[in-house]
Parts: structure tokens; C-alpha cells; sequence
């Protein structure tokens, strides 16, 4: 009777935590959301000197409260899980502890206060709590279309550092020392923030030549700049073709989290975890 009990309330806290789909999981996240947005924004004011002195105890005891609560939560995610070290040791779980050390650093180490601004990492449970998940097929072809294309970019990248090369060796000996084009680096440098259109005030061309050289590598900028998107473009295009077929799959998804793996994006009829098999609790 205790035993099942313990599973009773354990399951019960898994699925508050744990699922957004349930009324009192979401309400737990947008808690937690609005928690984390608040600790965010405790930090920015403390970073400015004159609020941190008119307002510091006050901003000083709202940290702690709020990483209490963290520490509670944190601890909270460790018991209802059936592998602990699962979650300790995911991303997520890895996230929620850099979120919640540094208040209790700051006690030993001076300067660490900063570190708490790492809480914004939370604010990634927002795909849970607004059921996200569905659209991060479109965010892996993205990522797949950029690995495909790293071997083209990187042979653009080598081949834009070698005109730089030339065109900054060339505006060095076209300018001179006496118009701030000191060295050869140096030149080189004004290359390419010229021609990525940054700009680089500090050192600008006198000399009608010079300036002639410095509109082409402006105009080449902006070529520069299509080349690479062109490339990654055409390898999204052709890693999102096929994909039809898989969409209302991804739409079927939900957020429930597997007690034993942390698995989630189960399909919403789905009674089972699709990666180790344990049964799902339907909120």
C-alpha cells in the first residue's frame, strides 16, 4: 500500500513536470517560464550600477528565492525519473544545473553573479511547453542542408581569404604607411571588413586608385555575401524534398516524457514509449 502510494504521488509529480499537455503541466512550465524570464531580468538591472545601489538587497533576495526554487525543481526532476543519471546527464538536465550553481558560487568566487544570465538556456522548454517539437524536422533539414554545403562554403571561404590577401597587399603598397595602411595585416584586415560591408573607419583610402579599389571590393561585397546563402539555399531544397509524406506524423506528436528513458514526441495515441517500451502515463 505505501509502495504504490510513492508511485502514486511520484507519477502524479512526473506528470506536472514533465508533460506538457496536461492543465497542470503547462501551467508548471509558463510558472517556470515566467520564473526564468524574471531571474533574466533581476540580472540585467543588477549589472547597472546606479539601480544595483538604490535597489540591491531587494534584487539580491529575489535571486536567491527564485534559485531556491530552481534547486527545489531541480531536485524534484532527479526523484521522479526512474534513471536519475539519465536526466543528469542530458542536455536539458546539464542546463538546469549551470542555471542553478552560480547564486551558490557567488558566495565562495566574487564575479560570478553574471553567470546566472545562463538561466536563458531554460527558456528552450518553450518548444514543449507550445508543442514545438512538431516543427524541428524543418529546423534538421536546416541543420543537414548546412552540412551538406560545408565542403562548397569552405572552398568559397578559402578562395574570399585569398582575395583579400591580394586586394589588402595590393591597397598597402597602392596607399602607404602615410594614409594608415601601416602593414600588410593591417590592410588585409580593412579588406575584409570592407568587403563583408562593416566598415572600418579608422582607415579609409586617399588615394584616387585606391578608392577606385575599395568601390569594387564594396560591390564585390555584396555578391559575396548571396554566394554562400544560394548554396545552402539549394542543398535545403533538395534535403526537404520527400518530406511530404512525413508531415502528418509530426503533427500527431505530443510532448509526453518517458519516466524511465526522458523520451519524448510520443504520437498522442501512443501507450508505450516508442524507445524502451515503458507505459505512458495519459494525463
Amino acid at each position: 500500500m505505501e509502495s504504490s502510494t510513492k508511485h502514486n504521488w511520484r507519477s502524479k509529480l512526473h506528470e506536472i513536470i514533465y508533460e506538457a499537455d496536461t492543465p497542470s503541466g503547462k501551467l508548471f512550465d509558463v510558472v517556470l517560464l515566467i520564473a526564468i524570464l524574471a531571474s533574466i531580468i533581476l540580472v540585467m538591472l543588477e549589472s547597472i550600477n546606479s539601480f544595483d545601489t538604490k535597489y540591491h538587497d531587494f534584487l539580491n533576495v529575489s535571486e536567491w528565492i527564485i534559485t531556491i526554487l530552481f534547486s527545489i525543481e531541480y531536485i524534484a526532476r532527479i526523484i521522479v525519473v526512474k534513471r536519475p543519471l539519465k536526466y543528469i546527464l542530458s542536455f536539458y538536465g546539464i542546463i538546469d544545473l549551470l542555471s542553478t550553481i552560480p547564486k551558490y558560487i557567488s558566495l565562495f568566487l566574487g564575479g560570478t553573479q553574471a553567470l546566472v544570465a545562463l538561466r536563458a538556456l531554460r527558456l528552450l522548454r518553450i518548444f514543449r511547453i507550445l508543442k514545438l517539437a512538431r516543427y524541428l524536422g524543418a529546423s534538421q533539414s536546416l541543420a543537414n542542408a548546412l552540412k551538406a554545403s560545408r565542403v562548397k562554403i569552405s572552398v568559397f571561404l578559402f578562395a574570399v581569404l585569398i582575395a583579400c590577401i591580394i586586394f589588402g597587399t595590393i591597397m598597402y603598397l597602392v596607399e602607404g604607411e602615410e594614409n594608415g595602411f601601416t602593414n600588410i595585416p593591417k590592410s588585409v584586415y580593412w579588406c575584409i571588413v570592407t568587403l563583408t560591408t562593416v566598415g572600418f573607419g579608422d582607415i579609409t583610402p586617399i588615394t584616387p586608385l585606391g578608392q577606385f579599389i575599395a568601390a569594387i571590393i564594396m560591390i564585390l561585397g555584396y555578391g559575396i555575401i548571396a554566394v554562400p546563402t544560394g548554396i545552402v539555399s539549394a542543398e535545403y531544397t533538395n534535403a526537404t524534398k520527400g518530406k511530404k509524406n512525413k508531415k502528418k506524423k509530426t503533427q500527431s506528436l505530443n510532448s509526453q516524457s518517458c519516466r524511465n528513458c526522458l523520451e519524448s514526441n510520443h504520437r498522442d495515441d501512443s501507450k508505450y514509449c516508442h524507445k524502451c517500451g515503458e507505459t505512458l502515463h495519459h494525463g
